[in-house]
């Protein structure tokens, strides 16, 4: 923070621009991409593991005695050929070409999701679980250390813990968004806290605990957390859901980095630096520790 300051005086003793600020630092950009591409390449492996059994359900036990599937997809026979459908809580619809049924024309398969977004693109479970896990366990280990650090450097609380006042701007921060009108500035907006808050300590560490259940392996070592999620395939189906959520919030998040200024967004998580809005005459710059 001092280095931040002294930075910012030169900056401003030689006449320079004082709204280029540093706002990222190493660390926040060193796990930034480190998520990013874990989440990535499980997230790949991921959807050749459930192409393996595309149904979801609720509940301890699955098999054709049961009925509580919520999501299916698959292939069948119909008198114009074969046909992708995906089935959601009962209600069946056609996606021919992408779920289901997909491949090059003349050498469509039967397979849940298409070889364009599995890893590996052909059918390999094995090779999918070594990829899946790999990347699950520097993903855990990364947010551990990251949670423990930020902790302690007060990161945490300073930066991502939306304070009462910030609760006080949200409807003010949801209309700004709506009408794509953003502030640069230092300190990340409600709506930044909370879908961040909302990813590193909801969603990242439930589909973590959700993994883990599903893992036999582990029911002798955590064997309340199975019981705690409601069994194993309502631990899959919720480890399902929550990487929809994730894929949802990269979309939105990749959307909102281009409606505010890919370059300075960009160039934030790059290098750190960040240019914030000219301040008012009568504000002074503040300071924070990314």
């Amino acid at each position: 923070m001092d280095t931040v300051a002294n930075n910012q005086s030169a900056a401003e003793a030689d006449g320079k621009d004082t709204t280029l600020i540093y706002r990222q630092s190493r660390w926040t950009r060193l796990t930034h991409w480190i998520w990013a591409l874990s989440l990535f390449f499980m997230l790949l492996s991921g959807l050749q593991i459930f192409n393996a059994r595309p149904q979801l359900y609720i509940g301890k036990q699955s098999g054709f005695e049961f009925n509580n599937t919520i999501l299916q997809i698959g292939a069948e026979n119909t008198a114009n050929g074969p046909r992708g459908f995906t089935e959601i809580f009962g209600h069946r619809f056609n996606t021919t070409g992408v779920l289901g049924w997909s491949g090059p024309p003349g050498q469509e398969t039967p397979r849940a999701f298409p070889a364009w977004a599995t890893i590996p693109s052909y059918y390999d479970l094995g090779t999918a679980r070594v990829v899946h896990f790999f990347f699950a366990w520097i993903l855990t280990t990364t947010l551990l250390v990251w949670l423990i650090a930020g902790l302690i450097n007060g990161h945490i609380r300073r930066d991502l813990a939306p304070r009462l006042s910030d609760l006080r701007k949200l409807p003010r921060d949801i209309v700004d968004h709506a009408k794509l009108k953003f502030h640069h500035t230092r300190e990340y907006n409600t709506l930044q806290k909370m879908a961040y808050g909302g990813v590193l300590f909801v969603a990242l560490p439930l589909m973590i605990a959700t993994g883990l259940a599903m893992s036999p392996s582990m029911d002798s070592v955590l064997p309340w957390l199975n019981e705690i999620l409601g069994g194993r395939q309502t631990a899959r189906t919720i480890h399902f859901t929550v990487m929809v959520l994730l894929v949802l919030f990269f979309v939105i998040h990749i959307l909102m980095i281009l409606a505010a200024g890919p370059i300075n967004e960009l160039r934030s998580i790059i290098t750190g630096w960040y240019r914030t809005d000219p301040p008012a005459k009568h504000e002074q710059p503040t300071e924070r520790s990314a």
